[in-house]
């Protein structure tokens, strides 16, 4: 709705038009032009020019002319402020704005009589929109309480020196915050020079901030505190009324609008004042160089990964990497050639994979590689949909983790983290096998995130010894084993053979560390050993490495035949194979214990003079125990 004065033009009583012809004007010699000091905005019917427009959202019939109940004179404004759920509108509001811009600098607040059918809480009211969308000098009061009878209230003018061409002259908007709507009445909106506003305390947010080079941020929190009329008035002010000063240009330049763009890495401070009143607070920013290289890159075996984000392994479904519920936007970025995540206005994003939930029972710990300007906080949490696959039911779990400086691990900003997470640390995670949230939060409105994985950690050396054997010694012939009392023999790594060996110690129990293993020559060449009685040939092995198709381990046995030495046409040897596919399998970080029927050994047609056992891995780190033959 478009409301336009009421007033007329009207002919002055003895006014006389003066004609000059001929006459001419130096129109060099023409001041500026100014615009009208107009100070009405509604009094008994709209001030020259002034129009009104609707909130996009509001009840846009809202408003309408009072000629019963008004303040003094004969019209006021009236508007019907909708109840919750009023299918017209969610609350009443807009903007009365002038045609032509008016000269507002002599005044010192907008005032206007109000009341309302009940008492209530005005949303807002205030000056300087005019509702072009490009308002640069609103101000306003917030909360403003206004009873069942008259009264007058100022909204004082941040800087009226600011206003010399203002349009935007008054709003309001209102939602109920009853279970039904009310009536509001407003009358003699108009500017003033009151003299009773005084004492401006200007101020910014104080707050310290961080981001990098290209980008941008806006100074908040401006405000400007009056006494007026004893009493004090807080009315929240558009950084335009400001003037911003940068301690360092070459790290942050702040424009006129309190627009912040960040050139260069470093320090900066943000201060402000009001006319030539200082403001208090300041904007500490600090400002760091996008990453400058890629993150790391991963390491571990694919069959100990499941992936959600990375370059190096293949990633399982994930359904969104921003939920629509969140606060954050992402982009996918390449950075030295690597595949990146970068979140910009991060408040909290959403990673959901609910389509396919991801069982990480078997996982030990989460990695992500982490690069963000702000290192105070980082939150990561992890939510399981339980049993049901399904949001909700009472059998979710989740936890947040909050990592900074001082927490292990910690993060550093300006740098690529790696960090790896015990998934025991996310301790109120009831549950790992229905994994459907990823949340991440934090101090820092932009990151990066980079290979998002959980992996189960494959550790180094077995952490308890190979089982116990309980063969009866009487049918044992030992070459390695604390059960047993072992035979003589030569060397454990032959000078021909490719391996490094030593021996360990695993909760006091004797083992034999293989490393850099190709083949290694285990020979007892000196005293050659009589298995002929023997069925089995037993070892046991553990190693750290992949055992993944097509990975084996091949044990050698060789005889020397009749005359108990190398060579001399009666050698005889065989070697057998075991994998991920034999019975017992080839495993990763677990003991397997090997019991092999010397039958298998098809081509060892003699057993009379066992001189050498060869030890053949594509495991490069091997640990043997317990190495004998029995029957």
């Amino acid at each position: 709705m478009t409301w336009r004065s009421s007033r007329a033009l009207v002919a002055v009583p003895g006014a006389v038009l003066l004609a000059c012809a001929g006459c001419t004007r130096d129109l060099g010699m023409l001041d500026p032009a100014t615009h009208p000091p107009e100070a009405a905005v509604f009094i008994d019917g709209f001030g020259p020019g002034v129009q009104y427009s609707a909130f996009g959202g509001s009840k846009t019939d809202a408003l309408d002319i009072e000629l019963d109940d008004v303040f003094r004179g004969t019209a006021a404004l009236k508007f019907t402020v909708p109840g919750p759920g009023d299918p017209s509108g969610g609350y009443a509001g807009g903007a009365f704005y002038a045609v032509a811009p008016r000269d507002l600098t002599g005044f010192d607040a907008l005032t206007f009589w109000a009341r309302a059918s009940t008492s209530a809480v005005v949303n807002t009211v205030g000056i300087g929109n005019d509702a072009s969308g490009t308002s640069m000098f609103t101000a306003e009061l917030a909360g403003l309480p206004v009873s069942t009878t008259w009264a007058k209230y100022a909204v004082p003018l941040p800087l009226a020196s600011k206003l010399g061409a203002e349009k935007g002259l008054f709003f309001m908007a209102e939602g109920s915050e009853f279970p039904v709507g009310y009536d509001l009445w407003f009358d003699d909106v108009q500017f003033e020079r009151t003299g009773t506003i005084a004492s401006p305390r200007p101020s910014i947010a104080s707050q310290t901030v961080n981001g990098e080079v290209g980008t941008s941020l806006s100074v908040a929190g401006t405000q400007v505190v009056f006494d007026a009329s004893g009493t004090d008035r807080t009315v929240i002010a558009s950084p335009s009324y400001f003037t911003f000063a940068s301690s360092n240009p070459s790290v942050a330049a702040v424009d006129a609008l309190g627009g912040v763009q960040l050139v260069g890495p470093g320090s900066a401070m943000i201060t402000a004042q009001l006319g030539a009143t200082p403001a208090s607070g300041a904007v500490t920013v600090n400002v760091s160089t996008p990453p400058d290289g890629p993150p790391p890159t991963p390491t571990l075996p694919e069959a100990d990964v499941i992936s959600l984000f990375s370059d190096a392994y293949q990633d399982v479904p994930v359904d969104t990497w921003s939920a629509v519920w969140d606060q954050a936007d992402v982009q996918d970025v390449q950075i030295g050639g690597a595949n990146v995540k970068k979140y910009t206005n991060l408040a909290f994003a959403g990673i959901e994979f609910t389509s396919s939930p991801v069982n990480a029972s078997a996982m030990t710990d989460f990695h992500v590689d982490l690069w963000t300007s702000d290192p105070s906080a980082f939150r990561i949490k992890l939510v399981d949909f339980g049993a049901n696959g399904a949001f909700g039911g009472g059998d979710d779990t989740e936890h947040e983790l909050t990592l900074n400086t001082g927490t292990t691990p910690p993060i550093a900003a300006g740098t690529w983290n790696s960090l790896d997470i015990p998934m025991a640390a996310f301790a109120g995670l009831a549950a790992r096998s229905n994994l459907a949230q990823l949340i991440i939060s934090g101090a820092s409105p932009t990151v990066y995130l980079a290979n998002v994985y959980f992996f189960k950690t494959t550790p180094n050396a077995p952490t308890e010894p190979a089982p116990t054997p309980t063969h009866g010694a009487d049918h044992v012939i030992s070459l390695f084993s604390d059960a047993y009392d072992d035979r003589t023999v030569d060397t454990w790594s032959a000078v021909w053979d490719q391996a490094d060996v030593e021996d360990v110690q695993i909760q006091g129990d004797a083992v034999k560390k293989y490393t850099n293993l190709v083949f290694a020559g285990i020979e007892f060449t000196s005293q050659p050993v009589d298995a002929t009685a023997a069925t089995h040939f037993h070892i046991d092995v553990w190693t750290p490495d992949p055992t993944s198709p097509p990975v084996s381990l091949r044990f050698k046995l060789v005889d020397f035949g009749a005359d108990g030495a190398f060579g001399g046409g009666d050698d005889v040897e065989h070697e057998v194979a075991v994998n991920a596919g034999s019975d017992p399998p080839l495993a990763t970080a677990a003991w397997v214990s090997y019991d092999i029927p010397l039958t298998e050994f098809a081509n060892l047609t003699t057993r009379g003079a066992l001189a050498q056992l060869i030890l053949v891995g594509e495991p490069n780190t091997v640990y043997v125990d317990n190495v004998y033959l029995h029957h």
